[in-house]
C-alpha cells in the first residue's frame, strides 16, 4: 500500500480513516509522522513520503504527530489475513516475543534464521524486529505514563525497557516529550482505586457491528472464566508474567476495554489478545466490496455491515473447547467446559466477582482421568489425544502457527472432522478464509436464502467469496435466532 504514491496522497487529503494502520505519513518539512486521517491541514505532496509501520517512521529519524497519535492507530489488517512469515513475525511481537526470548527466540518459533527474519522484516517494513518492539515499547509506555499514577522507573520496566535511561531516551526520540511532559498534557481522568486496573479505548475501523461479536461471546462463555456483566464481556486471560481480567464493552467509536493485571509487563501482550479476540484489525471495506458482488449475500450485509469474526484470547482452549461442543448444544458445550474448569483450572481472584478461574492448561488437562470425562468414548478419545499433543509439544497452537500445516495435523487427530478444523482455523488461528459448509446454521441459512444446499455445492458457490468465507460464516449465521446473533441485553 505505501508504495502506491498517488493512492496514498489522496487517502491523506480526503483524511480517510480507513487507511490508519495500512501506512504511514512522514512529513519531510516537520520530520512529524502521522496517520492518513490527521486533521490538521495535509501537506504538499512533494513533502510527503510514506512508510508501511510506525517503527519504519521512528527508524528514520521521524517522530509521532502530538495531534493525531498515529502510535495509537489500528493495526494493519494484512497481518491478520495473511499467515507467511512476515505475518506470523508481526503477530509473535504483538504478543511480546522479542521482549521474552530476543529476536533468536522469534526466529525459533518460526523455524527461520535470526538474519532470514531481519532481512524480510526489513524488506517488507522498513524496520527489523528490534525496531518493531521498540515502536511497541514506545506505545506501552506512553499508555502507562497517561493512564496511571506509576513512578515512572515502575513505568520503564513495565513497558519493557532494559533501564531508566533507555526508557528515556526512547520516549523523547519518539514522543518529541519528555515522560513527565506526557504525563503533564494528558487529560485528567479518574484512575482506578484497584491496584493494576488500567482503562483505556481499543479503536477499529468503521464500521463494526458488535451484535453478532459479543453476541457468540456472551451466548458461548465458560462460567467462572467469562462473562457478561453490565453491558461488557469479561473474561480470565493467562499471560507470560502472570493472570488478568479483561472487562470489553462496545461503544460507537471505540471498544471501552478495562484490564485488571497481576503483572503490569503483561499490557501490550493483553491489549494484543483482547483486539485478536475482538477482530479489531479487519479491513470491513475490503470485506464488504468482496462479499456484496454476491446477489444473496448483499443484502445481509448492506443490513448490518461490520460484522467481525468472534475469535479468542488462548488458541489451545479454543480448541478444547470446540472438541466439546462436537455434535451437543452450546449449553451443554458450556456445562462440560465449566465441569473441567471447576475441576482443573487455575483459581484466580477478581476485584469485581463473577470470575474464579483461569481455563485448564493442556497440561492439566492432559493429567485428568479419561474415565472421569462424561462424554462418549469416541469423543473422550479426541479429547484426550488432543490435549496430551498440545502438552508435550508434538501439536503447538499459536499467533505464529503456519495455518496449512496446522489443518493437516488437526485432521490427522482421531474425531477431527472438517467442522472441527475450520471452526479452529477461523476462530482460534485467524484464517479469515475458513468455510463451515456442513455447519447445521450455515445449510439453514443456504437454504433459506436460494444458495445450494449440499456442502460440495456450497463450496462452489462460495469460492467467490474468497478470501472472506469466514465473514460470510457470520453474515449467514446471523439470519438465524440463535442468541450468538444478538448483543445480550
Amino acid at each position: 500500500m505505501h508504495l502506491d504514491r498517488e493512492h496514498c496522497v489522496r487517502a491523506v487529503q480526503s483524511k480517510d480513516a480507513r487507511f490508519d494502520g495500512w501506512f504511514f505519513t512522514a512529513v519531510l518539512t516537520t520530520r512529524i509522522y502521522c496517520r492518513p486521517s490527521c486533521p490538521v491541514v495535509p501537506p504538499k505532496p512533494g513533502n510527503m513520503t510514506f512508510y508501511p509501520s510506525a517503527a519504519a517512521c521512528q527508524q528514520a529519524g521521524f517522530r509521532a504527530c502530538k495531534r493525531c497519535r498515529p502510535d495509537t492507530s489500528p493495526g494493519s489488517p494484512e497481518w491478520n489475513q495473511r499467515a507467511d512469515l512476515v505475518a506470523r513475525a508481526m503477530r509473535l511481537i504483538a504478543d511480546g516475543v522479542v521482549d521474552r526470548e530476543g529476536v533468536p527466540g522469534l526466529a525459533a518459533r518460526l523455524g527461520y534464521s535470526p538474519r532470514q527474519v531481519e532481512r524480510q522484516l526489513l524488506a517488507e517494513l522498513g524496520a527489523g524486529p528490534l525496531a518493531l518492539a521498540r515502536a511497541q515499547r514506545a506505545q506501552t509506555a506512553r499508555l502507562l505514563i497517561e493512564t496511571t499514577p506509576l513512578p515512572m522507573a515502575e513505568i520503564a520496566f513495565a513497558a519493557g525497557f532494559s533501564s531508566i535511561r533507555a526508557f528515556n531516551d526512547t520516549v523523547r526520540e519518539v514522543f518529541a516529550l519528555s515522560p513527565s511532559d506526557l504525563r503533564a498534557r494528558a487529560p485528567k481522568k479518574t484512575t482506578s482505586n484497584t491496584p493494576g486496573t488500567l482503562s483505556l479505548r481499543l479503536p477499529f475501523r468503521a464500521p463494526l457491528n458488535p451484535d453478532n461479536l459479543f453476541g457468540h461471546l456472551a451466548a458461548t462463555a465458560v462460567p467462572g472464566v467469562e462473562e457478561w456483566r453490565d453491558g461488557a464481556y469479561r473474561r480470565t486471560l493467562r499471560l507470560p508474567y502472570g493472570h488478568g481480567v479483561a472487562a470489553l464493552a462496545p461503544k460507537p467509536d471505540h471498544i471501552a476495554c478495562r484490564l485488571t493485571l497481576s503483572d503490569l509487563r503483561d499490557l501490550p501482550v493483553a491489549i494484543s489478545r483482547c483486539r485478536r479476540l475482538l477482530d479489531l484489525d479487519a479491513d470491513p471495506v475490503a470485506v464488504h466490496e468482496q462479499l456484496r458482488t454476491d446477489p444473496f449475500l448483499a443484502p445481509l450485509v448492506d443490513k448490518a455491515p461490520g460484522r467481525r469474526v468472534p475469535r479468542t484470547a488462548d488458541e489451545a482452549e479454543f480448541a478444547v473447547q470446540a472438541v466439546l461442543g462436537q455434535q451437543v448444544s452450546t449449553a451443554a458445550a458450556r456445562t462440560h467446559a465449566a465441569r473441567l474448569v471447576r475441576a482443573h483450572g487455575t483459581p484466580v481472584d477478581d476485584p469485581e466477582g463473577g470470575l474464579t478461574h483461569l481455563f485448564p492448561s493442556p497440561e492439566a488437562l492432559a493429567d485428568v482421568p479419561p474415565e472421569s470425562l462424561a462424554m462418549p468414548r469416541t469423543r473422550r478419545t479426541t479429547f484426550t489425544t488432543l490435549v496430551g499433543q498440545l502438552a508435550d509439544g508434538t501439536l503447538h497452537l499459536g499467533v505464529e502457527s503456519d495455518w496449512a500445516e496446522t489443518r493437516a495435523r488437526l485432521l490427522a487427530l482421531p474425531g477431527f472432522g472438517p467442522w472441527t478444523v475450520d471452526v479452529i482455523a477461523m476462530r482460534a488461528l485467524g484464517d479469515p478464509d475458513a468455510f463451515l459448509p456442513t455447519d447445521l446454521g450455515i445449510r439453514r441459512a443456504a437454504q433459506e436464502l436460494g444458495l445450494p444446499g449440499t456442502p460440495a455445492a456450497l463450496t462452489a458457490r462460495a469460492d467467490a467469496w474468497r478470501p472472506w468465507r469466514a465473514y460470510a460464516v457470520q453474515y449467514l449465521w446471523a439470519t438465524d435466532s440463535h442468541p450468538i446473533n444478538f448483543l445480550p441485553v
